[in-house]
């Protein structure tokens, strides 16, 4: 089968199942309130989207999954420059394709892929030697996100050992810029969040593919060529591992800049796994297969985790119950013919918002129960199980 005809499998494959993910997650407040009330790029990306393709979830996560695809094959691009065999290429985008982090940032409203994208656009037009138009890519992140400081600050990183000199000067100037306009949070007091970090990454690449990145990021710095990639991820991975030593960090400024790593692992786990006879590969093989069998186990959570609500005495314990019942709430209010709502919960009002539930009416909800006073209730079940109910007060009821 021809290199381009797997590439585009995977694509189709991670796109068919991002567009699932889609389809059960409602709007969370977060979200919600970066549609309605942001500033940012983000909220332009998901206003304009939801503008021209109409207010659901789609429009609202498209951006993200065109980001998602665009990004995929920049690291294609990139791999292509060291992963001479064509397998290695296939399998380097398709493991990326499957990380747990990575997926997430393709459908949840945030600035997560914005960084990744951004990157890997920098990466490919500098080692395809379009550095003018890799310089502009960088003067254009410093207005997107913060976290773009991490990236300005690894480049220096590069530019000092690989004596770089235009770049040196951007990236100094540019981290320089960073600061001044987004700071860093130095607040509070100094306390150990090394564990902490550690679970997250563990979580974001699923914990032995993330084991095997720590090992390969080390190899290649005490046995192999470095390159731009290695220098983004290796400096951004220990600058969050070491700044966690003191405070808590919103690692997703740092993961987009970590899981870039993903070609440089297949290198290194490949480049291993030849230079041995067949029968001394052994080792390899159970640790691909474990990797792969816990990347899938972890897709499969991410994708299919409502029966989880099944087993769990407290739904709200769920890990992706802030991105349930909105949408489903709302499609039993429509059936009641209701499109006005009150509610005290000024988080629930804005999910709802965007589902065309909007404040006032004579009608109130409510989670709390009072019969004598209950005009109507409605319970959001999954697979049978009531994960929540809400009660309905005509106006003048005291609740």
């Amino acid at each position: 089968m021809k290199e381009i005809t797997l590439v585009f499998i995977v694509i189709f494959t991670s796109v068919l199942l991002l567009l699932y993910g889609v389809s059960t997650l409602s709007i969370r407040y977060e979200e919600a309130l970066i549609l309605f009330e942001g500033h940012s790029l983000v909220h332009y990306l998901v206003y304009y989207s939801t503008m021209l393709f109409g207010q659901n979830d789609l429009a609202l996560r498209l951006p993200f999954i065109l980001l998602h695809i665009a990004s995929l094959i920049l690291l294609y691009k990139i791999g292509k420059l060291f992963l001479k065999r064509k397998l290695d290429r296939v399998v380097s985008i398709a493991l990326y394709a499957m990380l747990p982090g990575v997926n997430s940032a393709a459908i949840l409203v945030n600035g997560a892929y914005i960084a990744i994208f951004l990157t890997l656009l920098f990466v490919y037009l500098y080692m395809y030697n379009y550095k003018k138009t890799s310089y502009l890519i960088l003067f254009i992140a410093l207005f997107t996100d913060n976290s773009f400081s991490i990236l300005y600050l690894s480049l220096f990183f590069y530019s000092v050992f690989n004596r770089e000199k235009y770049l040196l000067s951007i990236s100094l100037f540019l981290f320089g810029i960073s600061m001044y306009i987004y700071g860093f949070d130095t607040g509070g007091k100094p306390k150990g969040y090394f564990l902490d970090a550690l679970g997250v990454y563990a979580a974001i690449f699923s914990l032995f593919l993330f084991i095997y990145v720590l090992y390969a990021l080390y190899r290649i710095l005490i046995k192999e060529e470095k390159n731009l990639l290695w220098y983004i991820s290796f400096s951004s991975l220990v600058l969050s591992l070491l700044l966690s030593f003191r405070q808590k960090l919103l690692l997703e400024d740092f993961a987009p800049f970590v899981v870039i790593a993903i070609p440089l692992v297949v290198k290194v786990f490949f480049n291993s796994y030849r230079v041995r006879l067949p029968e001394h590969r052994k080792y390899h093989n159970v640790t691909f297969g474990i990797v792969f069998a816990f990347l899938i186990i972890n897709l499969f959570v991410s994708y299919f985790n409502k029966p989880l609500y099944l087993i769990m005495k407290n739904p709200e314990k769920h890990l992706a119950f802030k991105y349930h019942i909105a949408k489903d709430l709302a499609k039993e209010l429509k059936k009641k013919n209701i499109n006005q709502i009150n509610t005290i919960d000024r988080r629930l009002a804005l999910r709802l918002k965007f589902y065309g539930i909007n404040s006032g009416g004579t009608l109130k909800l409510s989670r709390s129960s009072f019969k004598k006073k209950i005009d109507d209730s409605i319970d959001i079940k999954y697979f049978n199980k009531t994960i929540q109910s809400f009660y309905l007060y005509r106006e003048g009821a005291s609740i």
